[in-house]
């Protein structure tokens, strides 16, 4: 019997490392199913199609697999096993139940909390202690198929979602590791998820970063760590003017200890802003459409 036939459904720097240990152990991987680079966002991130074509992988771009055309596409490549790694779309149950060793998926959070897009943004916005990586069987709804494997990783209270991101990574392919032969062999074990503790979040938008200055000084700045750079990063309008938050602090001497209106102006040199309990010094900022308006002592954002 031949060596099982794995189509490869990844994106993102995860899917990068996962369908690198693949390919350095020789499995048979015979297609990368992918997106096209989006010109809108910035690719700060190794993509699994690096990998895939220098190991003369054939690489696919659809917009959606789930269409009578794709699905053919896909049965003819005969896969055993399917696996996804940060693949952005669902992949619908025709094509999950084509591999007789089952479709697989690797997730960045400890389900089942975080199910849905952007785990990582959404913990460290909710000063999450601990995040990882969850590699579980696909089912009709969005990760919420048993568990196979998770591992985890303390994130500190001011790592960005990057940072938070780049701790995290190693825990895929640690994962895929530990678990590969067992896939291939069909001899993995399952454990259900715990609907109780289950929640899910979807993906996030530019606008999202809109800073609510009713919020509390730590919830503004889990947002803005969330967030910032390389992600679209935390803003507050001004007028007509768009003042984006790179980075603030809450502890700083000019803002500890004060209080205003939320969304007030306290100083101007430095940028302190009232919070719903107290201020934050905005340290690293940029105007949208430079220069900005000028910025003046009890004006409110």
């Amino acid at each position: 019997m031949g060596r099982p036939r794995i189509i490869f459904f990844g994106y993102s720097e995860v899917g990068y490392s996962c369908l690198s240990l693949l390919l350095e152990r020789g499995d048979n991987v015979v297609a990368l199913i992918t997106h096209e680079d989006n010109p809108h966002e910035k690719i700060w991130f190794k993509t699994p199609a690096v990998a895939a074509r220098e190991q003369g992988i054939p690489v696919f771009t659809p917009e959606s697999v789930n269409t009578p055309e794709w699905r053919e596409r896909i049965a003819a490549l005969r896969p055993d096993l399917i696996l996804s790694v940060y693949y952005r779309h669902m992949i619908g149950t025709k094509i999950l139940a084509l591999p007789p060793l089952g479709a697989w998926n690797m997730h960045g959070s400890l389900l089942p909390k975080y199910r849905g897009r952007a785990p990582i943004n959404w913990a460290v916005l909710h000063g999450e202690p601990r995040i990882g990586m969850t590699l579980h069987r696909m089912v009709k709804s969005a990760d919420a198929g048993a568990v196979v494997d998770q591992a985890g990783v303390d994130i500190g209270p001011r790592d960005t979602a990057e940072q938070a991101f780049r701790k995290a990574l190693p825990c895929a392919r640690a994962v895929l590791a530990r678990q590969i032969d067992s896939l291939l062999a069909g001899t993995v074990k399952e454990t259900a998820q715990d609907e109780s503790q289950a929640n899910y979040f979807g993906g996030r938008k530019p606008e999202d970063g809109r800073i609510d200055w009713t919020r509390t000084s730590g919830q503004i700045f889990n947002l803005i760590r969330a967030v910032t750079d390389p992600y679209p990063g935390a803003f507050t309008d001004v007028g007509a003017s768009r003042l984006m938050v790179w980075w603030a602090e809450s502890e700083s001497p000019a803002a500890q200890g004060k209080r205003g209106a939320p969304g007030e102006i306290l100083f101007v040199t430095p940028l302190v802003i009232a919070t719903g309990d107290g201020a934050l010094e905005l340290t690293k900022i940029e105007w949208r459409d430079a220069p900005g308006p000028e910025l003046k002592v009890g004006q409110k954002l």
